[in-house]
């Protein structure tokens, strides 16, 4: 869901002279911070030259609603390497709650029709498919989609053991220079069915301009929808719609408008009303 949470953003220099302090404790003098202004979900998100070298430090403050989602990260991230950032380091103080990760140079993935990005995204979304199950407890599909659809048991079709990102924004799927795909932003990771990745890709890919039986030509390129029912995505489609939905009532912009949109033409593509 990171795309919907905007989260109030905190510069480097607002916080308390003590947690920075302990921050450089870990990382040595820190020569320079760049605020990043991608991602929606942390109250604060920067790029830290250090002695040690280059850091993204990620944060909420303690008191917040969607404070749970920096122990997710910090409890998915030694499972996820290489695909996704190491975890450096945690630091909880003084009202924050900050997780350094290993710096990764690279830029966002380009769904638009003619990129040449797409190869590399389904590359990207077939290494997720194939990633080890992790040793922690993580969300289940069924529980986190079924109550989008008109009978919540029917979200059994999502059920699986395969670890799903679910938040295929292409800011979340970075191309380095030996154009290699990284995954950053992991509060949502789930475990679920594996096509789901792909499926949630499809209403990104027709949000970035797609048709629908186009976005799902891609998304058949990623291994793990060769296996899925064509009923159960039926259903996904179904609470796509109805989950964008839900986000725009709570978080009205262009973009999550776009994205409900987007989800809704799949859903009526594959002959369901959302």
């Amino acid at each position: 869901m990171g795309v919907a949470l905007r989260a109030r953003r905190h510069e480097w220099a607002d916080l308390p002279p003590e947690l920075i302090a302990a921050v450089a404790d870990r990382t040595g003098p820190i020569v320079r911070v760049d605020s990043t202004s991608a991602g929606y979900s942390s109250q604060l998100a920067a790029t830290l030259d250090t002695a040690s070298g280059r850091v993204f430090v990620k944060g909420m403050r303690t008191d917040h609603a969607d404070r749970w989602t920096q122990d997710v990260e910090a409890a998915i991230g030694p499972y996820l390497a290489p695909l996704a950032p190491r975890v450096l380091w945690r630091v909880v103080a003084d009202g924050w709650d900050l997780i350094g990760f290993e710096h990764i140079a690279g830029r966002g993935a380009d769904y638009g029709p003619a990129s040449a990005d797409l190869p590399l995204a389904v590359e990207g979304i077939t290494a997720i498919g194939r990633l080890a199950r992790p040793g922690i407890r993580l969300r289940t599909a069924r529980a986190r989609w079924g109550r989008y659809l008109d009978d919540p048991s029917d979200a059994a079709a999502f059920a699986g053991d395969t670890v799903v990102h679910s938040d295929m924004n292409p800011s979340n799927m970075l191309l380095t220079g030996a154009n290699t795909v990284r995954m950053v932003d992991w509060p949502w990771v789930t475990r679920g069915a594996a096509w789901i990745d792909a499926a949630c890709w499809v209403v990104w890919l027709v949000y970035s301009g797609h048709p629908p039986h186009a976005a799902e030509q891609w998304a058949a390129r990623v291994p793990g929808w060769a296996g899925a029912d064509p009923d159960a995505i039926d259903l996904f489609a179904v609470a796509q719609t109805r989950y964008w939905q839900a986000t725009v009532d709570a978080h009205t912009n262009r973009m999550t408008m776009a994205l409900r949109t987007a989800a809704s033409r799949w859903a009526l593509h594959r002959g369901m009303w959302p």
